[in-house]
């Protein structure tokens, strides 16, 4: 069997997030109904300091193959996740292509993100705040705009150039009215949409910054020692997962509740929804 290579490039232009919406959609739905293998992470550190690899495998029962995912998480580079996906024959073992996987994760990012905006934001929710102006930001932003009807975005980085080069980019690009934010309460004060994606280790959304209904799409807390939102705030809102069990405890699961997280002590509670 001859085996595909795919570069960044040619990912970058087969895979377009218009297209992976409706499919993204019903891979929740399938995973939620138990049709899917359920994958077992594994997470190791490496040497250099905030970088980790991680490993994910993958497979569906009306899909003849396997898939194996790895990515080291690199946050002072562009892109800060690279890796490679490796497609075998679920029958055979052989493998069937080997492609860049940094762009995948990161289109599947965006686009899981704008589902949960979908599912669960107010159907008239049209100002979207930004918090980190990173690449991810522009992928959730272009996501967005397939869900929901925007009226204004503000974007707010601790780096304000970084800010300043997003919001000219995407009002280009996207022809929306995006505007720098001179401070994050600035950026979330009417938002009916905010998107977190950074690299903090410290919770900087507090409850007294964020207006009742507004929807949260937190992206920064992928891993250990990572936070974003304060425990307060948490408590005080609806909490739900991508994955119920990769986020919430094996031993709570059987009364869903409050659970605590051992890394950062603080707490949320796990809805079975």
């Amino acid at each position: 069997m001859r085996t595909l290579l795919l570069t960044r490039s040619d990912v970058s232009r087969n895979l377009q997030a218009p297209l992976l919406l409706e499919d993204m959609r019903e891979a929740f739905r399938t995973d939620a109904l138990a049709r899917t293998v359920a994958p077992q992470r594994a997470r190791a550190p490496l040497h250099a300091e905030g970088t980790a690899l991680v490993l994910f495998p993958g497979s569906l029962p009306s899909i003849p193959a396997y898939s194996v995912k790895v990515h080291a998480k690199f946050p002072g580079q562009s892109p800060a996740i690279r890796g490679v996906l490796h497609l075998h024959d679920v029958a055979t073992g052989e493998m069937m292509a080997v492609m860049d996987a940094g762009h995948l994760t990161a289109v599947r990012t965006g686009v899981v993100g704008a589902l949960s905006a979908d599912v669960l934001a107010r159907p008239d929710a049209g100002r979207v705040a930004l918090i980190g102006a990173g690449r991810q930001a522009v992928l959730q932003l272009k996501s967005l705009r397939l869900v929901r009807s925007l009226t204004h975005v503000r974007v707010f980085d601790t780096a304000p150039e970084r800010s300043l080069a997003f919001a000219t980019r995407m009002y280009q690009e996207l022809n929306l009215p995006v505007r720098m934010a001179e401070s994050m309460e600035e950026a979330v004060s009417d938002a009916d949409i905010i998107v977190t994606a950074t690299w903090s280790r410290h919770p900087f959304l507090h409850p007294g910054m964020v207006r009742p209904g507004t929807h949260i799409i937190a992206l920064g807390a992928d891993e250990p020692g990572k936070a974003e939102l304060s425990a307060e705030l948490l408590r005080q809102s609806r909490f739900v997962v991508d994955h119920r069990g990769r986020r919430c405890p094996p031993a709570p699961r059987a009364r869903w509740g409050w659970v605590r997280s051992p890394s950062t002590r603080s707490w949320a509670r796990c809805w079975p929804d």
